[in-house]
């Protein structure tokens, strides 16, 4: 990665795309020490280090939601359109038709998304300022305040939304994943300073902080390799005719990434974990038993039945996401028609079964491993003094996966300009 970076840097077209987007990503960080007015900081940061969801949006935000600044719901409401469009692009045959007509039609849905993450935004927004105001973290509850944060909030969403495109048209890399990545790294000087806090007041011993980093690079290993490990399906196709030309004989494979859902599983099932408490903190007062029991009972961390329910979630997430966005019938219908068969199995259902027993195996596998690796900060935080940490496995993957994009892009833009020597 760094050997590519370097080789990149003396390349002036790549060095300008890098200074770039290393100067939009700076007015992004720049961004988050804006504080949003009105809400008082040492509440909410206490409310992030006692909820998971809280703390995931201030991983992805880096730390702009515990200063509760003008970026505090970073880029999510645009990630929920997303996952939304691309599996309603999926189920809806209209959308299908618009994504498959060019450049055009990608724009159009582009234009939705985007108008679907300012809904998003204003849900979040209001349902954010109303959880602030009966945990008593506003200095005026009045509705004025109230629309305030929430302006503030969307126009704060959409300014990312418009850095990200803009990294994305004039820098390295998708912006969107650019500035997530960036926030999630923001944290780590912030997690290496609670680690010197938790040894200094001998919370934990140097012996227990080297097994720690031990298992954290493990772990990285773990996602590194998960994330590229694919399953190659050889296909060949016959010595065929088109037009007045004869093409010979190919071999060529299909490849299937083992962790084909990536972080969406996790964002999924993290979303359909916490929508019910949300809803009870925003519609019940703290004292209704109701409430009482989906914050101390089985939505709660702290019980076994928590992290039972979370995995399940992560591998249906993960095998519905790959099903609808792997199609192996539509598969084996393209190689019958150019001519393509995966050798020892007969073009049409034959083909079609296989792939479906393979998409299977792959998806179960996949959505084991990512339930591990949500998971293990959740059983850390119970087990140790390290799950204060703030560190999530979902954290994790987006870092590893945004990383590993960057540096085959960067690959990519090399061997495109005959750059020599740079892959020995």
């Amino acid at each position: 990665m760094f050997k590519t970076l370097r080789n990149a840097w003396g390349v002036p077209e790549l060095r300008r795309k890098l200074l770039t987007t290393l100067f939009l990503l700076l007015v992004f960080r720049a961004g988050v020490f804006i504080p949003v007015p009105g809400v008082r900081t040492d509440v909410v940061k206490q409310m992030v280090e006692g909820g998971l969801f809280l703390g995931f949006l201030d991983i992805i935000s880096g730390g702009a939601f515990k200063d509760f600044s003008i970026f505090a719901l970073g880029v999510v409401p645009y990630i929920n359109a997303s996952i939304v469009f691309s599996l309603l692009t999926i189920a809806i045959p209209s959308l299908e038709q618009l994504s498959k007509e060019g450049e055009e039609g990608r724009k159009k849905i582009a234009e939705y998304t985007r108008y679907a993450a300012l809904i998003f935004a204003a849900i979040q927004g209001l349902s954010i300022s109303l959880y602030l105001r009966n945990n008593g973290a506003l200095t005026n509850d009045s509705w004025s305040q109230i629309l305030v944060i929430i302006i503030t909030l969307i126009t704060g969403t959409i300014f990312l939304m418009w850095l990200g495109e803009k990294i994305t048209e004039h820098g390295l890399g998708n912006g969107t994943s650019l500035i997530i990545f960036t926030g999630i790294l923001a944290r780590i000087p912030a997690m290496f300073a609670q680690i010197v806090v938790l040894v200094k007041g001998e919370s934990v011993n140097i012996i227990q902080v080297v097994l720690f980093l031990v298992f954290a690079l493990l772990l990285v290993a773990g996602v590194v390799t998960m994330d590229l490990a694919e399953r190659r399906i050889p296909v060949q196709y016959a010595q065929r005719r088109v037009g007045s030309r004869m093409y010979g004989a190919q071999s060529t494979h299909i490849p299937i990434n083992v962790n084909s859902a990536g972080v969406i599983a996790i964002i999924f099932a993290m979303s359909v974990m916490q929508f019910p408490l949300v809803i009870t903190q925003l519609t019940l007062p703290p004292t209704n038993k109701f409430r009482m029991l989906f914050e101390g009972g089985w939505l709660s961390p702290k019980y076994p039945i928590y992290p039972i329910i979370y995995v399940l979630l992560i591998i249906f997430f993960t095998w519905f996401y790959t099903t609808v966005t792997f199609k192996p019938d539509e598969v084996a219908q393209n190689l019958q028609k150019s001519g393509g068969f995966i050798p020892g199995l007969r073009p049409g259902k034959p083909t079609e079964e296989f792939l479906t027993r393979v998409i299977n195996r792959m998806t179960v596998i996949g959505g084991i491993f990512a339930s591990i690796v949500a998971v293990t900060p959740i059983v850390l935080s119970q087990v140790s003094k390290f799950g204060q940490l703030q560190f999530g496995g979902t954290a994790l993957l987006i870092v590893v996966g945004v990383a590993l994009e960057i540096d085959k892009q960067l690959k990519a833009n090399l061997v495109m300009r005959h750059y020599e020597g740079f892959l020995k």
